[in-house]
């Protein structure tokens, strides 16, 4: 297992779904942060699982332990290890991974990357329940960030076939952050019911929907990143892609871009006072890699989760057969919903460890 990642702030992650706990170690965090306990336990009851009926009932309280790393509430400048313990497990639901391999689930490629020895509880290493501690690491990199005036935004763009308006309609001066306080994090309040609408009607019918998060990082100073393999996209799509769920990244118009023109494509530079801005942005505020001081924006697409109650075909490692059976246990209809959080902590983590990196540089 790939459990570290970072330039100059690193980040190991550790656990299993069904074990005692999953936890973060930090390493290279600045030291004099004093952290925001409330923000902090927002920001995981917003990825929690059991905290609403549109998401798996399996309820943890998800309070974030700290072993080292912070004393008397303020980050020390040392390795953070942080824990968050796992309490309400249903091991018996999945039974033995040899039976059944689930369809579209990290069973079978798990079962021969690790020749039979995996721990596949609830998904074992694979898990979402892995993503706890990555909320947990991101928030304190955001809200290290948000003194340096940078601002990590997102909402579901869409749901299902039920689409948000999207960030690209809105002034960068806009703060949306109250979105954060939200069940369903959307700019046109009017989408919200017809989302939950959306995730209630495919949860009767014992099937999944996915969607798309959409994000912006507003504040950033240009110079971050650097061409080639440590581009901005690449930092960030690196953890993007490390979340269980994300198919598809792309920054600015994205794809779209492929369908225009270089005259309608380019962000063309003028000044506002003695900033250096773009007229547009369909580079999504980087260029070269690196970024150039425009809001940093990017979308997520996200599967529908694989975990349904549906008949489904399959085969048992055991009898060598073809079978047919439907996954048991507590699952979420929509991940959709517990990952908006999910993406601000990467984004966060990506961010802070270009930011160090730079700083690197310049003192080097």
């Amino acid at each position: 297992m790939s459990s570290q990642f970072g330039l100059a702030l690193h980040v190991s992650l550790f656990g299993q779904s069904h074990g005692t706990a999953v936890g973060a170690v930090i390493d290279g965090f600045p030291a004099g942060l004093l952290i925001d306990q409330g923000m902090l336990s927002m920001e995981m009851n917003r990825r929690r699982p059991g905290s609403s009926a549109l998401t798996t009932s399996r309820n943890e309280e998800d309070k974030v332990e700290f072993l080292s790393g912070v004393f008397r509430e303020r980050t020390t400048g040392q390795p953070i290890c942080l824990i968050i313990r796992s309490k309400d497990m249903h091991s018996e639901d999945y039974g033995e991974i040899l039976d059944c391999v689930r369809p579209s689930h990290a069973d079978y490629t798990g079962h021969i990357r690790y020749y039979g020895f995996e721990d596949f509880r609830g998904g074992g290493s694979f898990s979402g329940r892995l993503t706890a501690p990555l909320v947990a690491a991101g928030e304190l990199c955001r809200q290290w960030l948000s003194l340096q005036g940078v601002r990590i935004e997102s909402h579901i763009r869409r749901i299902g076939n039920v689409w948000d308006t999207s960030l690209e309609s809105v002034q960068e001066n806009d703060d949306l952050s109250g979105l954060r306080t939200e069940q369903i994090p959307v700019i046109d309040k009017n989408v919200a019911a017809l989302m939950k609408q959306e995730v209630a009607e495919c949860a009767g019918r014992g099937d999944s929907v996915g969607g798309m998060i959409e994000g912006r990082i507003v504040g950033l100073p240009a110079g971050l990143g650097a061409p080639f393999f440590d581009s901005v996209e690449s930092e960030l799509s690196h953890l993007f892609f490390s979340v269980p769920g994300v198919k598809g990244v792309s920054f600015g118009s994205g794809f779209s871009l492929s369908g225009m023109h270089g005259s309608e494509a380019n962000d063309c530079f003028r000044y506002d006072g003695n900033r250096i801005v773009t007229v547009t942005n369909h580079s999504g505020g980087i260029n070269g890699g690196i970024t150039n001081g425009m809001p940093v924006l990017y979308t997520c697409a996200i599967r529908p989760t694989p975990s349904i109650g549906k008949e489904q075909k399959t085969v048992s490692l055991r009898t060598h057969q073809e079978t047919v059976f439907s996954i048991k246990g507590r699952h979420d209809p929509c991940i959709v919903i517990r990952a908006a959080a999910v993406m601000d902590a990467m984004t966060a983590i990506g961010i802070l460890d270009l930011w160090k990196e730079r700083a690197a540089c310049v003192h080097s």
